[in-house]
């Protein structure tokens, strides 16, 4: 989003590690990506540091965007310069309520309407559904040849039961994900025994070159949740090649999904059965032009502006009325 903020015509500071990739101005505050990190690092660590380096610069912006949690809120409620903050897990935690109550004027972005269920005392002012760049993914408007599993293997992301449809329906299903630490258990007992390499297959993590192709020549993608999905990006990802989505009603699913359109929303596996044979009454045309219309970045880039304005318009008179410094409005949103 932040290039798209540049192609608007702002002026972007951004604070992320050293190697991400953009034409802002770019203040690392690791040299690379945690994920990528060796040996693993507290990310704790780099959040303080992070905090400290947007609080030393704080006065340089008109605003300052926070899509980092709630770390940041004792800090910038004080520092009297309008920001906005985005949280883009669940927000079920106990106590969590009780911590945003202590900062009834920070303004809050949700990325989907189901995600702010948790927590109706914050002070939402939009929701703001995640976009892609357009041109990242080309769509496919051939009929693919495969089901698509693409995530984390955890049991609430649903592996388990997209290899139970997979194998009522008769069709192969490829599963792209990598085994995330604290859950080789879980792939060893319930998964591995299940994957047969034929039919059931598990072809690993892959990147945005290698999801191209295996997310456009899929038939649709299996999206069988069991948690409350704040967005869930896969289902974006797969639209934008062109292929529908058939995802279980939990979280943000019906939201993001167009009815019959850009794919189903069923409420169980046998649901999903019939999907998967309804699926020549989609358009995979429709499917992308779906795509195109609600989930691009430079729509999320429109969308994050109008409420940027919001708030430093609506935030410095209130910041003067609690005897706040509102911040010199020096630079474009950060």
């Amino acid at each position: 989003m932040v290039d798209e903020l540049l192609n608007l015509g702002h002026e972007v500071t951004l604070f992320a590690s050293g190697d991400s990739v953009t034409g802002a101005e770019l203040i690392p505050v690791c040299p690379r990506a945690l994920r990528l990190d060796r040996p693993r690092t507290d990310p704790r660590a780099i959040q303080a540091a992070l905090i400290e380096e947007v609080a030393f610069r704080a006065n340089d912006f008109d605003l300052i965007h926070a899509p980092i949690g709630w770390l940041h809120l004792p800090l910038l409620s004080r520092l009297g310069v309008p920001f906005l903050t985005t949280c883009h897990g669940r927000l079920d935690f106990p106590l969590f309520p009780d911590v945003i109550r202590r900062f009834p004027m920070a303004a809050f972005v949700s990325i989907s309407e189901n995600q702010r269920i948790p927590l109706p005392e914050a002070n939402w002012i939009g929701t703001v559904y995640h976009g892609l760049p357009e041109d990242l993914f080309r769509p496919s408007f051939e009929p693919g040849s495969y089901l698509a599993f693409l995530g984390r293997l955890t049991a609430e992301k649903g592996p388990e039961p997209a290899i139970r449809i997979a194998r009522s329906v008769g069709m192969p299903l490829q599963i792209a994900a990598k085994v995330p630490r604290g859950e080789t258990t879980y792939f060893r007992e319930c998964i591995e025994p299940k994957v047969d390499g034929k039919q059931i297959r598990l072809i690993g993590e892959v990147n945005d070159h290698a999801k191209q192709g295996f997310l456009a020549g899929a038939a649709a993608l299996l999206f069988p949740i069991d948690w409350p999905e704040p967005f869930g990006l896969v289902m974006i990802e797969s639209m934008a090649c062109g292929t529908p989505v058939i995802a279980f009603r939990s979280g943000s699913v019906p939201e993001v999904v167009d009815e019959g359109v850009t794919g189903f929303v069923v409420d169980d596996e046998e649901q999903a059965v019939q999907a998967v044979n309804r699926l020549g009454e989609l358009d995979r045309v429709r499917v992308r032009e779906g795509f195109e219309k609600r989930f691009t970045a430079r729509r999320m880039a429109a969308d994050y502006v109008s409420h940027y304005q919001s708030v430093v318009n609506g935030g410095s008179a209130e910041y003067r009325r609690q005897g706040l410094p509102a911040g010199e409005e020096s630079a474009a949103p950060a």
